[in-house]
């Protein structure tokens, strides 16, 4: 299910604090750094570039990748059982894209790790929904415009709730090629992330 974005949403996603903040301070919530299982999933807001049709799903394998080979957390194919959704899209240079979308981005296969490497296996059964599905009534597949960021985005949220997507986001990272692999920068900063907070709260024990 697809919903459009408008210039509103691009002004809120603007006042989420952002990995780009000057306050050194901040730190992630507790429950981050509990965390042990990920669902990564293509924002639902996207719809599909004609020109570039696979770059939200490469961006979603390359980011499943990182995170399998940082080895904090194991990849779920449910919010249900995720403490952690991370939600990616792909910026193409422009804040203005003519799309498709009511195309679902769901995923027939996931990421696994084996003792011999990491493997592809079968998604089973229905997803719980990342969002309300009765918020925005399915068109089918039908051409849109979407104002967003010209950037990559990589935007956590917290699992184990109803439609996590719905809640405002722990953190995000916009930048250019920031899903881009080898590197997948995006995972790497949320890794700093992670780990100044861990040594922030070293510091505070007595």
């Amino acid at each position: 299910m697809s919903r459009p974005w408008f210039g509103p949403i691009l002004l809120l996603a603007l006042l989420i604090p952002s990995a780009d903040a000057k306050d050194k301070k901040k730190v992630l919530p507790a429950y981050v750094l509990q965390a042990r299982t990920v669902l990564v999933v293509i924002d639902p807001d996207t719809g599909i570039d004609p020109a570039h049709p696979n770059a939200n799903r490469i961006a979603r394998t390359d980011v499943e990748a990182a995170l399998l080979t940082w080895g904090r957390f194991t990849l779920v194919t449910d919010a249900q059982t995720a403490d952690l959704v991370i939600s990616v899209r792909h910026g193409n240079g422009k804040t203005v894209n003519s799309t498709i979308g009511g195309v679902p981005n769901d995923r027939p296969v996931i990421f696994q790790p084996s003792d011999s490497g990491i493997h592809v296996g079968a998604q089973q059964g229905r997803n719980t929904p990342i969002t309300d599905p009765t918020a925005a009534p399915p068109v089918g597949a039908h051409p849109q415009t979407e104002i967003g960021s010209s950037e990559d985005s990589f935007v956590v949220y917290r699992g184990q709730v109803e439609y996590p997507l719905d809640a405002p986001p722990i953190w995000r990272y916009n930048a250019k090629d920031a899903l881009n692999s080898p590197t997948v920068p995006a995972v790497t900063q949320f890794r700093k992330m992670i780990e100044e907070t861990e040594k922030q709260l070293s510091q505070k024990k007595p």
